[in-house]
């Protein structure tokens, strides 16, 4: 059995679990923080610090991280503080927990764990995770290969902004939508990516997905798609099968 720490990092909470990274599945309870409001590197850098010590772990940690990341450095500020642009995550979590951490895209790795363990396996062509969070994530693969980094949440919506203030989950909660209402919105997202990208089929992923049955009525695409197995889950459990491909030095997945 290969158990590895995954700590999946949000722009409302910080979560981690102990993984068995064969299988999926949690080997201990779900810990959660809330993600500090005045969310600078100090401050998450901290809250990662207290849910890693948590749980009685020595080894290498995976973490999925709401922002473009390249080589283990944030291209992006995402929807945390604007001063973890450039930041070396993998290097500044290192520093603050004493373990080595190796950092990807929260929804890269989300799409990971359902690619290899959950419902996305097998599937061909090009599959596209969606995780509705307080932003909207997305995880690109073609014939189960991982295409890394591509924001489709930053695509334009109708007001010239990114969509995912528009569609995402914040939006419903800012403007108390109610889930047909804001289906509707997400429904819009989901038409612009169909027509840009043309997927096989969709996950769904992210806290909203627990809710489907709330809004899936407003669904209208013609394109098949399915609730992450690992739900909400996905990203901690993509975290941890990084955290085994590092350590094992694995080629058979390649994020930049």
């Amino acid at each position: 059995m290969e158990i590895f720490l995954g700590i999946d990092v949000g722009g409302s909470g910080v979560k981690g679990a102990i993984v068995n990274s064969t299988n999926g599945e949690l080997m201990s309870e779900r810990f959660r923080l809330d993600t500090p409001k005045y969310s600078t590197p100090e401050n998450v850098a901290k809250t990662v610090r207290r849910v890693v010590k948590h749980f009685n772990y020595e080894g290498m940690i995976g973490c999925s991280f709401p922002t473009v990341v390249m080589h283990g450095r944030a291209k992006t500020h995402g929807n945390i503080h604007k001063s973890w642009l450039n930041v070396q995550v993998d290097e500044l979590f290192e520093h603050v927990t004493g373990h080595p951490f190796v950092v990807h895209n929260d929804a890269d790795l989300a799409g990971l764990a359902e690619m290899e363990l959950g419902v996305g396996r097998g599937k061909m062509g090009k599959v596209i995770m969606i995780t509705i969070g307080t932003g909207l994530g997305s995880g690109v693969f073609y014939d189960g290969v991982l295409i890394p980094n591509l924001e489709l949440g930053r695509i334009f919506g109708k007001d010239g902004k990114p969509i995912e203030y528009y569609a995402g989950d914040r939006a419903r909660k800012i403007k108390n939508l109610s889930w047909e209402k804001w289906g509707e919105r997400f429904d819009f997202y989901l038409h612009h990516i169909v027509r840009v990208c043309s997927p096989d089929y969709f996950i769904f992923g992210g806290g909203a997905s627990k809710k489907l049955d709330k809004f899936e009525d407003q669904i209208t695409i013609d394109v098949p798609y399915e609730v992450a197995h690992f739900r909400n889950n996905a990203g901690i459990i993509g975290a941890a099968m990084a955290a085994k491909k590092a350590h094992f030095q694995e080629n058979k997945f390649v994020l930049q």
